[in-house]
């Protein structure tokens, strides 16, 4: 995924998006189950708030690199914005989605109140439909 108008980001965000991005290429050669696991202690964390879900998600986009010879899509990008949320000390959720017409999956990044990389093209027309959600939320008891 190259962007065609890079975002900026603080040079602190860039770090974190970029230890996130290398995190989240590691994570998806691994089994879904590897990856929910690593995923389980972020649930501990507080929500982000939108404006730094959205701050993240600029970072991680902005530290992606043109010369990488294989994938970074939504899924990985999506992964890797959870990831520098967690390393901000605050919670993200990562949503793999669906819609019909053509059929097509995507990830995205959500807290309550926002999500990130969700509404990409022509999501307005076609929304997305969430089918997983990790961390998995857990009830009080």
């Amino acid at each position: 995924m190259t962007p065609t108008a890079r975002p900026s980001a603080r040079p602190g965000a860039r770090l974190a998006a970029a230890l996130a991005l290398a995190g989240s290429l590691v994570l998806y050669r691994l089994p879904l189950r590897h990856r929910v696991a690593a995923l389980r202690p972020v649930g501990r964390l507080r929500y982000a708030d939108p404006a730094v879900l959205a701050e993240r998600h600029d970072a991680v986009l902005a530290v992606v690199p043109r010369w990488w010879p294989g994938r970074i899509a939504c899924t990985e990008v999506a992964l890797a914005t959870v990831l520098a949320c967690a390393l901000a000390g605050c919670r993200a959720d990562l949503v793999y989605g669906a819609r019909h017409l053509p059929d097509a999956a995507h990830a995205w990044a959500e807290v309550p109140g926002g999500a990130a990389g969700r509404d990409t093209g022509d999501a307005v027309d076609r929304p997305w439909t969430a089918v997983a959600r990790f961390p998995e939320r857990v009830n009080p008891i």
